[in-house]
């Protein structure tokens, strides 16, 4: 048995009402069963029912044993003041209010459809990552469509909530929020958290004050991340060191810097290796001033696209790492890449940005974007089309991933429609 259960049966009503009465005897009527609370606070507010011949207005609680309105201290909390019914599955401890007077109490756990209660078993302790797997083909398109739709916005609200507490950390500064953002994005997971490192010791405005020289721009940027330390052959390796002396004295820089051992190469394709990620790091600032107005501004991906295709400087054309010149042409940021920091970054931003200035409409192009944006393909995505769900676009495989990780595994298949459509009485 579990709470989540329980909020189910309480939610829905699926259970037993005939001749209700509290653990006391008194008769229950239930007129409304309230609106869930997803925040602190009884668990669901402005029920109303009927015990023993008296209306009442207020909050309902929900627990498994009824000692859990002690072991919670709900009655230490003045917010629980207002529960006007205490609905268990086993009473096992009487609960009293702070008047002494007793907390009326109906106990669930012999007005449950077993057929109900088995479903929803079967469902929740299948061993299978996605629990409902067998029940997939089964279900209707358009509940699945309005899960995906459901999982997306979780997922999108989810990462916004997250930027829009880094934007109070600077200060409301969009400009340091999306430099920070991007630089964090830049390491693609393996090096993400030494790039969001070097941009909390390397500040975007100082950054711009020398966005017209590319040079000093790469210097900050390679001293600061630890690689010019040391010396070499290399007359562009010391151009740059001589540079970062006098801009890191400048803006004292020193103290902050980064050590060259924190970087990974390992394993990663040349074309990944964080030395050539700086560079074009460095080349999309120096060449994209003020992004985050671009980003705004951007009507389509195809903008998008175009903002984020700039070239590295001549020197990271034929390098991949310092005094290691190779033959071929190195290339631009690909594709896949530049569709990685769209999905990652730029449409949370968005969706930050509109619902901060209360603009749904950066929130609607935000998810336009993604719909636009080819699919991601992962062993998510690969596990979703081997059950028939196919992804499409970027938006189909962010949906399907918050789908797979905030639900699926964690079992929350009663705040999912699919899981829901399962386990109603109707199917079971």
């Amino acid at each position: 048995m579990t709470e989540a259960f329980l909020h189910y049966v309480w939610q829905f009503q699926y259970f037993d009402k005939t001749d209700l009465r509290t653990t006391d005897g008194d008769p229950v009527s239930v007129f409304n069963a309230g609106y869930r609370n997803t925040h602190a606070g009884p668990d669901f507010f402005n029920a109303k029912v009927r015990i023993g011949g008296i209306d009442w207005a207020g909050s309902a609680e929900i627990h498994i044993q009824s000692s859990g309105w002690t072991d919670h201290r709900h009655d230490e909390d003045d917010a629980y003041e207002n529960v006007i019914l205490h609905v268990v599955w086993n009473e096992d401890k009487k609960i009293r209010r702070s008047d002494h007077s007793l907390l009326p109490t109906i106990e669930l756990k012999h007005r449950v459809s077993e057929k109900l209660l088995l479903q929803y078993r079967k469902l929740v302790n299948d061993p299978q990552q996605i629990p409902c797997a067998p029940f997939l083909p089964g279900i209707a398109s358009l509940t699945q469509l309005s899960m995906l739709d459901k999982a997306l916005m979780q997922r999108l609200e989810a990462k916004a909530t997250r930027i829009q507490a880094t934007l109070a950390r600077n200060n409301n500064d969009w400009d340091e929020t999306t430099y920070q953002m991007l630089c964090k994005n830049f390491g693609f997971k393996v090096n993400a958290e030494p790039f969001e490192q070097l941009a909390q010791s390397l500040p975007y405005k100082v950054l711009l004050k020398h966005a017209d020289q590319p040079v000093q721009v790469e210097a900050m940027i390679f001293g600061q991340a630890g690689f010019l330390d040391g010396g070499g052959e290399d007359d562009y390796f010391l151009l740059l060191k001589r540079e970062y002396a006098l801009l890191g004295k400048k803006f004292n820089l020193y103290t902050s810097r980064l050590n060259r051992a924190q970087w990974k190469f390992m394993r990663l394709r040349p074309a990944n290796f964080p030395t050539l990620r700086l560079a074009q790091l460095s080349a999309l600032i120096g060449n994209r001033k003020n992004i985050f107005s671009q980003l705004v501004e951007a009507a389509s991906y195809s903008d998008l696209h175009a903002l984020f295709s700039v070239a590295q400087s001549s020197y990271w054309q034929h390098h991949y790492q310092f005094f290691k010149p190779v033959s071929e042409a190195v290339p631009s940021m690909g594709t896949m890449s530049i569709d990685n920091i769209i999905i990652n970054t730029v449409v949370p931003l968005l969706v930050a940005h509109g619902k901060e200035k209360d603009e749904q409409d950066l929130v609607d192009r935000a998810v336009e974007i993604l719909q636009q944006v080819a699919t991601e393909d992962n062993a998510i995505i690969r596990s979703w089309k081997a059950l028939g769900i196919k992804s499409t676009s970027a938006g189909d495989s962010q949906a399907l991933i918050e789908l797979h990780n905030s639900f699926c595994l964690k079992r929350r298949c009663l705040d999912c429609n699919i899981g829901f459509s399962i386990i109603q009485p109707s199917h079971a």
